[in-house]
């Protein structure tokens, strides 16, 4: 494959950085592939698309991952090797919502919305139990944080089912939240119709950061989490089950489990501090 030749697994790891450009290019290819091949439904297709070119990646990567729990034996220094890959995949997610978020503000109105037609009806699903009461927002963040849990959920058994089937999940998240942003400059650009280029990036920046600020740490508890799919998946193909290096495995990856709801459980609770 064409785009497999980009970059390989050590690459990533030692230039997380790197992944931020591939994440740009996979995602624009399968858009622009999408509208010419699959018009109507293109908002589904280019997220089926860019997994796609991700999956000899990440495929490769999981399965030195998983070697590096059957030869290192100090859990800190082994979690702090998986730092690394949990690294190049937030550059590579941050890519992919950058590029979503691009292409909805400058593409024409009618091709965004048949572009992102199911991101913005899930984002208007979202928006539609959210008020202002403290109560009833803490209600809210309850099932938010239920919600990131279950999500976690489906990222490590798809990670186990499919090996690298987290990233499906993921590249969607970040195709809504490209879309949410996306969505918040094109209304911060016609408020400011007659601004300069400095005003343009201003509210570029301001979008970006609207929703970094808690996404990306969610993102990447999900991104742990099916990472310790992802190596079960692979320890199992490789018929490890039973053995020494298998436990070793398994309590890797429930270190990594119990990280990711740490990281969810500290930010889902976040945006209460505003009504306190």
């Amino acid at each position: 494959m064409v785009l497999e030749t980009i970059i390989n697994p050590i690459t990533a790891e030692r230039k997380p950085w790197e992944m931020f450009f591939i994440g740009l290019v996979y995602s624009s290819i399968a858009i622009l592939l999408s509208f010419w091949i699959f018009h109507e439904h293109a908002s589904l297709v280019m997220v089926f698309l860019t997994t796609m070119a991700c999956v000899p990646l990440i495929y490769n990567v999981i399965k030195l991952e998983e070697k590096k729990d059957v030869v290192i034996s100090e859990e800190t220094t082994l979690l702090r090797e998986h730092g690394k890959v949990i690294s190049f995949l937030l550059f590579l997610f941050l890519g992919f919502t950058v590029s979503f978020s691009l292409w909805y503000t400058f593409l024409p109105a009618d091709l965004a919305q048949n572009a992102f037609s199911v991101q913005t009806q899930t984002i208007a699903n979202i928006n539609s139990g959210v008020t202002g009461s403290f109560f009833q927002n803490f209600n809210i963040l309850t099932k938010i944080f239920f919600n990131n849990v279950k999500v976690l959920i489906f990222c490590i058994l798809f990670a186990f089912i499919y090996g690298v089937g987290a990233i499906f999940i993921l590249t969607w998240n970040a195709s809504v939240i490209g879309a949410a942003i996306g969505n918040f400059i094109r209304t911060g650009i016609s408020a400011e119709a007659r601004a300069g280029a400095a005003k343009y990036f201003h509210i570029f920046s301001l979008g970006l950061l609207r929703y970094a600020i808690h996404g990306v740490p969610e993102i990447g508890a999900y991104f742990i989490g099916g990472l310790a799919g992802s190596i079960i998946s692979i320890a199992v193909i490789r018929h490890d089950l039973g053995t020494k290096k298998y436990e070793r495995i398994i309590l890797d990856s429930s270190n990594l489990v119990i990280i990711a709801i740490v990281i969810l459980l500290s930010f889902s609770w976040q945006p209460l501090l505003r009504f306190m």
